[in-house]
């Protein structure tokens, strides 16, 4: 055989004849396909029902032109009235007059007449002090005083006499002269015995104590039997006036020419006073002053009003809401402040028309007082404006209404 004799071609056929004679391998199946279909449909499962629930629903189609029921709402009809307008300001009830009671004269204390928390009247009786020893002194200076008469009585007579001797040359001129300065002497000492009396009787008054005003007097400070004195820094009570009160309110400065305009031309001005939550009206008074300055802390003027307080609905020192009636507008066309609704570019109401549909229509707001406040552009009175359901409505919006006071209508 010759190098280049190659004998690969028989090895091959023997190898390939017998692998022909050996039993086929079986196929091996491919399972993951089946696993990931498998996964792939329970998640479907188990999506699906969720994927329903998430799926966003149309909307249902507002009532109006785009058709659809009605919308339920509640509207009012708008009238022609009076407006008051207000200036409002925070303030407190002061008294017009407190008296601290205290005595003129030093003694003790014998009766006290009054109770606290009493009404009293001017003149009544509160506190009567030992007045003995001041009858002692009035008892005094009147024997004193008959006793300086008597003196005076025969200074007259020898100066009678004084003027008949020296008529007859029997006295010389000085001696008659020093007789009439004697009976001008005791004449001025009955004059101050006079005084000794009138200033005991004095302090017999300041020992029986009465109430210097109306009004009522506080808690007691000194009980009967205690000396007092009349450099006693306390007093005996304390009597503060509340018949009439007064209130005194802040107002912003910006106000202050229309309140004096109307004070100039003598008008009334009625403030009305209510209580800390402004809902409960206590009292009815008229403005009484202006003060002269103006706070430059918080831009406001003091007011001071008068309350009669018959019912002593006011009490001193009592925080309140003063409401001063500035003026009143007539005939004004008035809507339900539940009713205005305020944009970025306009306030408009929902205005119901014959048809039972919405129309926005803007309108011009003038005074707002409680739940009611007067249009001056845009409302006449007797139109039907929404006051309840409004987030539902746009403009032509069919509606179905219920008045105020009234049973539904379609």
């Amino acid at each position: 055989m010759t190098p280049n004799t190659i004998e690969q071609p028989p090895q091959v056929v023997e190898r390939t004849e017998l692998r022909s004679n050996e039993p086929k391998p079986k196929k091996k199946r491919r399972v993951w396909p089946w696993i990931v279909l498998l996964a792939i449909a329970g998640g479907a499962t188990y999506l699906f029902p969720r994927v329903t629930q998430m799926t966003p629903t149309a909307p249902p189609k507002k009532g109006g032109k785009g058709g659809g029921g009605a919308v339920p709402v509640v509207a009012a009809a708008t009238r022609r009235g009076d407006m008051p307008v207000y200036l409002n300001g925070l303030g407190s009830v002061t008294a017009l007059n407190t008296v601290t009671v205290r005595t003129r004269v030093d003694g003790q204390i014998v009766k006290v007449h009054f109770t606290e928390g009493q009404l009293v009247k001017e003149g009544e009786p509160l506190v009567e002090i030992d007045p003995r020893p001041f009858q002692v002194q009035l008892e005094q200076a009147e024997g004193q005083l008959a006793h300086d008469q008597a003196l005076l009585a025969n200074a007259n007579i020898d100066l009678e006499r004084y003027k008949v001797l020296f008529s007859q040359d029997a006295i010389p001129k000085q001696q008659l002269d020093t007789q009439v300065s004697m009976v001008n002497q005791n004449g001025a000492t009955i004059k101050s015995d006079q005084a000794q009396i009138d200033n005991a009787k004095l302090q017999l008054v300041y020992a029986h104590i009465t109430s210097p005003l109306t009004g009522r007097i506080g808690l007691r400070l000194v009980d009967g039997g205690n000396m007092v004195h009349a450099t006693d820094a306390n007093g005996l009570a304390v009597i503060t006036e509340l018949q009439p009160i007064a209130v005194i309110f802040n107002i912003a400065e910006d106000s202050l020419p229309q309140v004096t305009k109307r004070m100039a031309a003598g008008q009334a001005l009625t403030v009305n006073a209510f209580d800390r939550d402004l809902k409960v009206k206590l009292a009815s008074g008229t403005l009484l002053t202006i003060d002269n300055q103006i706070d430059q802390t918080t831009g406001t003027v003091k007011f001071k009003a008068l309350f009669e307080n018959k019912d002593l609905s006011l009490f001193p020192n009592q925080f309140v809401n003063a409401r001063l009636l500035l003026e009143t507008k007539h005939g004004a066309v008035i809507a339900p402040t539940a009713a205005i609704q305020r944009s970025p570019q306009s306030t408009f109401v929902y205005v119901v028309k014959n048809d039972n549909s919405v129309e926005v229509r803007n309108i011009s707001v003038g005074i707002t007082e409680g739940d009611e406040a007067s249009v001056d552009k845009g409302l006449d009175a007797g139109e039907k404006v929404v006051i309840d359901g409004i987030d539902k409505l746009q403009q032509g919006t069919k509606v179905n209404v219920r008045m105020v006071g009234a049973g539904a209508r379609g």
